[in-house]
């Protein structure tokens, strides 16, 4: 039994030792391909001031449609004023 059993665990052992093989070219190419901090901190200062800008056009857009005189539809045409005599 006991060389059953040390018979499995060093086929077991040599089959996962072949399984990692590390890729040293595809673990180098990665990380070449990676952006540097700088790069990053660029890039993320850059879509934060998209964002702000965005949102300022957005607030000056809402506020001149606030400010903006609205057309009155209540006032009375001309019709309206002339035919007073019914009242």
């Amino acid at each position: 039994m006991k060389r059953l059993a040390f018979a499995i665990v060093g086929t077991a052992s040599l089959a996962l030792s072949a399984c990692d093989r590390g890729n040293e070219d595809q673990v180098q190419n990665v990380q070449l391909n990676q952006p540097s901090a700088d790069e990053l901190n660029e890039q993320a200062n850059q879509a934060a001031m998209d964002a702000a800008n965005a949102q300022a056009a957005a607030d000056a857009k809402m506020h001149s449609e606030e400010n903006a005189v609205a057309p009155v539809e209540n006032s009375p045409n001309d019709a309206d004023e002339q035919n007073v005599s019914g009242m």
